[in-house]
């Protein structure tokens, strides 16, 4: 039996106009709907969405969701918004994150209740881990309590799915019709912190979503947050941060993640301290890969030249970075380091190391204000420091050279030479940059031997989660290009692992429209992690498997897709690569490499962290040191 809408004709009128009117806010000044109108829930906090900019719904609807999902069928079939189906959540959330992160574009989550709500939760471990704020909209228990909601976490609790996506990130549960206001302005603080973003978690109890709001005001729902910079305002704090830059000879900037909006103020901060800056692998491109002053990734799988700056550095200018494990190689990276300049719009961030001078707010206007300073008290030279750092960062050329120019390894998987990572890597990232395509990296072997091989220009050339190093995440980013409204080329690497956590994305990039490449490095195992079993206990365990797959049928399964084989030989890999991203649609290409103890498979790792058996020498280290 087809019962009408709940909202009727007056839900397909207000969509209509707020279509017409190209937005909630253009609706109110034309005065097509009254001012203050009566609405169910679901229907006002779309309304509330449309007003922060969510265009674009991402949704896996469930019996949480219908409700919701009913008003999006009125509002998408009226133009005013788009749905996007997926098939699986935790793509899903993927998705949503680059969207937001790569595109810039506000972008909403819907699911239902249960597993799918923790499915897209998990995934959204990668958002809260970048500083990527999305918005999440899940079903949750009945208010009524008249027994165990189907799918609820079956414990005589109230709000548990609410106190679980808090420890995640920032969460409402709408338990009062009236309270949206609240939720939504304090989402939109969450999605567009300017400092450190993350996905807000708005619970929508099953029975509250069709409840009816009298006289709902449109004017009432809140704009988008949209602070302005702030900056450092005592200048006793900076001149005590300029003292430190003139006493120190050997600087080092750790620029993070945070410093991707601010590519010059970095370079000329690292002008005025003369100094030398390390990225992190998300930070990629904020120094030119040719600049004398970038000495590339440090951390734990950093690089050569970067690691060799972070021990020989007597000064840290930490700017916009959390200071992960990797990042710092778990707190023994700088050995040598007498003090901290830290320039983060987070407190705890900024406050991370001893003998730290914070200088808050927003990267780009305090790292200007402190260059400004600088550049009229001309910092001490430091020739010698540069020169080190040259000489190093030759040094890592070299290694990367050899390394791409291994030829083909016999490999005991296979039963013939394959191609090493480093080779098929440095092929793969050169056809994409001549193709103008972003690359987007999975987890794994193929995250780290890509980061410390990139060659950026500027920033988000390549995104590589590292955040939560979350599996599944470049192939299930690639769709987020068949929904944005300016769309990139893209090529998503992947290894066999993290393909496989999310293999659902042939079918969605056909769906969704994507034009975009996936090439598998395929080992046949989780080699991030074999290489380090082997590096700590000498043998492997539970990496591997056995099962032979033919991915090239796999992937031309789905028709539409372009599926090809890399070959064992460059030649081969160029060829698939050439035809893959001249297609006009999604491609695959599969590409056998070498897993074994031959040093030229991978790039190395020229930091430790405080896991297996290092975990005594690490935290040793720790120990001696102060900062």
């Amino acid at each position: 039996m087809h019962l009408p809408s709940p909202g009727g004709a007056a839900m397909i009128e207000r969509a209509r106009a707020v279509a017409g009117a190209g937005g909630v806010d253009g609706t109110i000044a034309s005065g097509l709907i009254p001012e203050a109108i009566d609405c169910t829930v679901s229907e006002a906090l779309v309304l509330g969405l449309l007003k922060q900019g969510v265009r674009k719904f991402l949704a896996v609807f469930g019996h949480g969701s219908t409700d919701i999902a009913e008003v999006l069928r009125v509002y998408a079939g009226a133009g005013a918004l788009s749905v996007h189906a997926f098939r699986n959540e935790v793509a899903m959330a993927h998705a949503a994150t680059a969207l937001r992160w790569q595109y810039g574009e506000q972008v909403a989550v819907v699911t239902s209740i249960g597993p799918g709500a923790l499915q897209a939760m998990a995934g959204s471990l990668a958002a809260a881990s970048n500083g990527v704020g999305v918005w999440h909209i899940y079903g949750d228990e009945t208010t009524h309590d008249e027994g165990f909601n189907m799918q609820q976490i079956p414990k005589h609790q109230q709000g548990l799915y609410g106190q679980l996506t808090a420890v995640m990130g920032e969460s409402y549960v709408l338990h009062t019709p009236e309270a949206l206001r609240t939720a939504l302005r304090r989402g939109s603080i969450r999605v567009n912190h300017p400092h450190f973003a993350g996905p807000f978690y708005l619970l929508l109890p099953i029975n509250v979503q069709p409840k009816t709001i009298r006289g709902l005001r449109l004017g009432s729902l809140p704009d988008p947050f949209a602070p302005p910079p702030t900056v450092v305002a005592d200048d006793s704090t900076l001149a005590v941060a300029i003292d430190l830059v003139h006493r120190h000879r050997r600087i080092v900037i750790k620029a993070g993640g945070g410093t991707r909006r601010f590519a010059a103020e970095i370079r000329a901060l690292a002008d005025a301290v003369d100094g030398v800056v390390v990225l992190s692998p998300g930070s990629l491109g904020v120094l030119r890969d040719d600049d004398p002053r970038n000495v590339h990734v440090g951390g734990s799988k950093g690089s050569y030249s970067g690691n060799a700056a972070m021990e020989g550095a007597d000064l840290l200018i930490a700017v916009g970075t959390r200071s992960v494990c990797q990042a710092d190689c778990s707190g023994i990276g700088y050995p040598s380091v007498e003090a901290v300049i830290n320039i983060n719009g987070d407190l705890s961030d900024a406050a991370h190391y001893n003998r730290t001078v914070m200088l808050p707010g927003d990267i780009g206007k305090v790292a200007a204000k402190l260059a400004d300073a600088l550049s009229r008290r001309r910092p001490p030279e430091a020739a010698e420091w540069l020169a080190a750092n040259e000489k190093n960062k030759a040094r890592w050329r070299e290694i990367r050279a050899e390394a791409t120019g291994c030829p083909p390894l016999y490999d005991s998987v296979w039963r013939r030479p394959v191609l090493v990572q480093p080779a098929a890597l440095e092929v793969i990232l050169d056809m994409a940059r001549d193709a103008g395509a972003t690359c987007l990296f999975d987890a794994g072997d193929v995250q780290a031997n890509g980061f410390q091989l990139a060659r950026d220009d500027e920033p988000m050339q390549t995104i590589t989660e590292t955040g939560a190093s979350y599996m599944g995440f470049g192939v299930s980013a690639l769709v987020a290009s068949g929904i944005a409204e300016r769309p990139q080329r893209v090529v998503a690497i992947t290894g066999d692992g993290s393909f496989m956590m999310n293999p659902q994305v042939l079918i969605d990039g056909i769906e969704h429209g994507v034009r975009g490449t996936i090439v598998m490095l395929d080992n046949r195992r989780m080699a991030a992690i074999s290489s380090l079993q082997l590096e700590q206990y000498g043998i492997e365990f539970g990496t591997s498997d056995g099962v032979e797959i033919d991915y090239v049928a796999l992937a031309g399964a789905v028709r539409r897709i372009r599926a090809l084989s890399g070959g064992d030989t460059r030649a081969s890999l160029r060829a698939a690569l050439a035809d893959a991203l001249a297609y006009d649609g999604l491609s695959f290409v599969h590409v056998p490499v070498y897993f074994g103890s031959d040093a030229r498979a991978g790039l190395g790792a020229y930091g430790k962290w405080n896991v297996g058996n290092w975990v005594d020498e690490v935290q040793q280290a720790y120990r001696r040191q102060d900062l």
